[in-house]
């Protein structure tokens, strides 16, 4: 990430820290190359080696304390307006600067709900609680969701630039391809057609490399977040993908759903149609109630009573999710009141969010309909990222 892009998500901070009324903000970390708060990347933009605190405060001030021989290589970041050396501990000047500034909320990275702001280990919580059990501000410290949800999930007009260019290398793949599979392929080797694409045109891929893409072909398939297999392409299968890139350190996520045409077929089944077209029509729906104030349930709602009232099964799953720096970002999920979902469905939607919308169902004898698409909030809506599937593609059998 560039230094301008942190200096500017810096800023940015400091805004929701006032919006808030959250004093400080402290990221507590050591050796994070090996254990990385994700917040690092945002508003730090190095790493560090040993116990270190990254502070931002609402009066917009960026403190960072750092063993002695880490502050050559972060004044060089230029992301930080004071920096603080040390050599034998911490103590001293991180107390001495919670006492200049005298904060009565000071934020850290722990969340019970959400991944992305629960970067302090156990072991940095108890160091972090000894440094101060002997003054005021152990008895100060709330979680940071809060603002580590606003400031992943509002996206900058800069952020919203890269993520639409991700988009549009993925679209660009999934037309490839459409050119290139044919019936007798393998899941894997389709693939591996698009993991050349994306190393060919200097991308990278938006989650692990095992299951992205991910390929699914015909019925009993193995379902999301499962790697593609030796099984064979074959007429009469419905088939997706779920793909995306990282472009310069922003990422995308879509699926697109193909099928597979028998040799007397110039057209899918009606029930393969039906499936695709209650898939389509679902997203447009939950997109036309997506907007500021909402809550991610209210959204997951929509899709989920159309799907199960035309007969379908209930997905797996949430309706969708904020994307970003990765796949999934961002505090809040358009999904249902489950348990596993903690209280993220409850989250409240803002405008520059950016999420999925990911409903699928399973089309009996030949596969799951599903499509992934991307929005972003606005002021009183949402707009597409990405063009929507208005059709499932089709390939020949010849």
């Amino acid at each position: 990430m560039s230094k301008e892009m942190i200096l500017e998500k810096i800023a940015q901070a400091v805004n929701i820290l006032n919006e808030k009324n959250i004093d400080m903000w402290l990221i507590f970390v050591r050796e994070s190359s090996n254990i990385k708060d994700p917040s690092m990347d945002i508003v730090v933009g190095t790493n560090c080696t040993w116990p270190s605190a990254f502070i931002i405060t609402k009066s917009g001030d960026t403190i960072a304390i750092l063993g002695s021989l880490d502050v050559p290589n972060m004044q060089m970041q230029g992301t930080y307006q004071n920096i603080i050396g040390y050599v034998k501990s911490i103590n001293e000047p991180l107390v001495t600067t919670l006492q200049k500034y005298k904060p009565n909320k000071i934020a850290i990275n722990f969340s019970r709900d959400s991944n992305i702001a629960d970067g302090l280990t156990h072991g940095m919580y108890l160091e972090l609680v000894d440094q101060l059990k002997d003054t005021e501000y152990i008895n100060r410290l709330i979680s940071s969701e809060e603002i580590i949800s606003a400031l992943r999930g509002r996206k900058s007009p800069a952020e919203l630039e890269l993520m639409k260019t991700a988009i549009k290398e993925t679209l660009r793949i999934f037309d490839d391809v459409t050119n290139f599979m044919k019936p007798g392929m393998t899941e894997q080797e389709v693939a591996s057609f698009v993991k050349n694409l994306v190393k060919e045109r200097s991308l990278g891929l938006a989650w692990e490399k095992d299951y992205c893409p991910s390929v699914f072909s015909g019925p009993d398939t193995a379902g999301a977040h499962a790697g593609p297999t030796n099984r064979v392409i074959q007429p009469g299968h419905v088939l997706n993908i779920d793909f995306g890139v990282n472009y310069k350190g922003y990422c995308s996520d879509l699926q697109r759903t193909w099928y597979i045409l028998r040799e007397n077929e110039d057209a899918p089944p009606a029930e393969v149609l039906r499936g695709f077209n209650i898939i389509k029509e679902s997203i447009q729906l939950s997109a036309k109630e997506l907007k500021p104030g909402k809550l991610g349930c209210e959204i997951d709602d929509v899709a989920r009573k159309y799907i199960t009232s035309n007969g379908y099964e209930e997905y797996p799953h949430a309706l969708g999710h904020q994307i970003g720096r990765m796949a999934h970002d961002g505090g809040g999920l358009l999904s249902p009141r489950w348990e596993r979902y903690g209280d993220l469905p409850f989250k409240t939607i803002e405008e520059n969010q950016v999420y999925t919308i990911e409903p699928r169902l399973p089309v009996k004898n030949y596969g799951i309909a599903t499509i992934e698409e991307e929005v972003v909030v606005t002021k009183d809506g949402c707009e597409f990222l990405s063009s929507p599937q208005e059709n499932i593609f089709l390939i020949k059998s010849s």
